[in-house]
């Protein structure tokens, strides 16, 4: 059933209780008797209730429904002395409906069988005095011809509305798609340049280090005196070690797909052993993952819980972190919490680790929450709805 809930239809629809309210009120300045006004009075509101719900099914459906609506017209115009006026004004209702229920073919009938109706309730009406005969006619053409021209002007008005309302919707429903589309290129280039600097860095500054770290063991191995200097190289070649893992962390970090055909639990598990390697905090992690994830989902989540975990061991001085992250009717919910330090969300402005986390989840149409004060810990949640995927 078609619904007036777009604001086209919602005009049309008011349009339509005036035309009916003008309708009711020519027939009560009728000055008719009382049995034959509630008769009609009764016929239109039976009418208002049809055009409540319209059909938009089979074409059987549709033909019953405005033969029924005919029938509504007509009956109450040939038995209960339905006024001309009111006659064109249901009419106009029933052309007005007829543009949502039916195409081009079908509302050209219509329009048809309503001035036909029109035409035969109109100029077969007997006239009283042939002295008035020439000018009864000459109105009652006149009438006909105007009742004409406004059943047609509104069935191109009606379209034309329609046509316009449509045409937006498409427009709108392209723009949704361009801006995925958009979304999707920016972020295959931003990955395909993540991999090429991963690569530089690797086959680069890797190796560079790398080898500065073969010489420094080979220095140590044949050093004989100068214990100061000896302690310098050491120091060196800790620092080279640091380095060299530093950007082998990095160059994980940049890689496109972290997960490497893992699953996101089981991704995660491996960062907090490494989370507890590091700091020496054991986090508490729970999770419920009836459903797999798509691969984009499974990256982002997971490269929020990364800078999450990096965040707490530099800057947090927390002594009990806590993830979660499960599926519950339809929705995708991570949170990260930690009882360390935490600091004031609106004076840190510089907080790009934050910032990427923020548009992960935005670019998946997620929302993401952040919830910190100073001395009361830090609390990061992502909740994503996988229908909107």
């Amino acid at each position: 059933m078609i619904r007036y809930s777009h604001q086209t239809f919602r005009l049309l629809l008011y349009l339509e209780w005036l035309l009916l309210a003008a309708a009711v009120l020519t027939e009560i300045l009728s000055f008719s008797s009382s049995w034959s006004l509630l008769w009609r009075i009764l016929t239109i509101a039976v009418f208002v209730l049809v055009g409540l719900r319209l059909p938009n099914g089979e074409l059987a459906g549709k033909v019953l429904y405005t033969t029924v609506e005919f029938g509504l017209i007509l009956l109450p115009a040939t038995q209960g002395g339905l006024s001309s006026r009111s006659v064109f004004l249901l009419s106009l209702v029933l052309v007005m409906r007829s543009c949502m229920v039916f195409k081009r073919s079908g509302q050209l009938f219509v329009i048809s069988l309503a001035l036909l109706s029109l035409g035969i309730l109109t100029l077969l009406k007997p006239i009283p005095s042939d002295r008035v005969r020439a000018m009864v006619l000459d109105w009652r053409l006149s009438s006909m011809l105007l009742f004409s021209l406004t059943l047609v002007l509104a069935l191109l008005l009606i379209n034309a509305l329609l046509a316009e309302r449509e045409s937006r919707e498409e427009l709108e429903m392209a723009h949704q798609q361009l801006r995925q589309y958009a979304l999707r290129i920016e972020d295959q280039a931003t990955l395909q340049e993540r991999n090429r600097i991963a690569r530089e860095i690797h086959d680069g500054l890797g190796h560079i280090l790398a080898a500065q770290t073969i010489q420094i063991n080979n220095a140590l191995l044949f050093w004989q005196s100068h214990d100061k200097a000896l302690t310098f190289v050491k120091q060196a070649k800790q620092l080279g070690s640091e380095a060299l893992q530093e950007i082998r962390r990095s160059v994980s970090v940049l890689r496109s797909n972290p997960l490497q055909g893992q699953s996101l639990e089981f991704a995660i598990e491996k960062l907090l052993k490494d989370f507890q390697h590091t700091t020496g905090i054991e986090p508490s992690y729970k999770t419920y993952l009836p459903l797999p994830l798509p691969t984009e989902v499974s990256t982002a989540f997971y490269r929020v819980v990364q800078e999450s975990l990096t965040n707490i061991g530099k800057h947090a001085q927390a002594t009990a972190v806590t993830v979660q992250l499960y599926q519950q009717a339809g929705i995708l919910y991570l949170a990260i919490e930690d009882n360390g330090k935490g600091f004031n969300p609106i004076q840190n402005t510089t907080g790009f680790g934050l910032q990427g986390m923020r548009e992960r989840a935005t670019m998946l149409g997620g929302q993401f929450n952040l919830s910190s004060q100073p001395g009361t810990g830090c609390r990061i949640s992502v909740s994503l709805l996988l229908s909107n995927l």
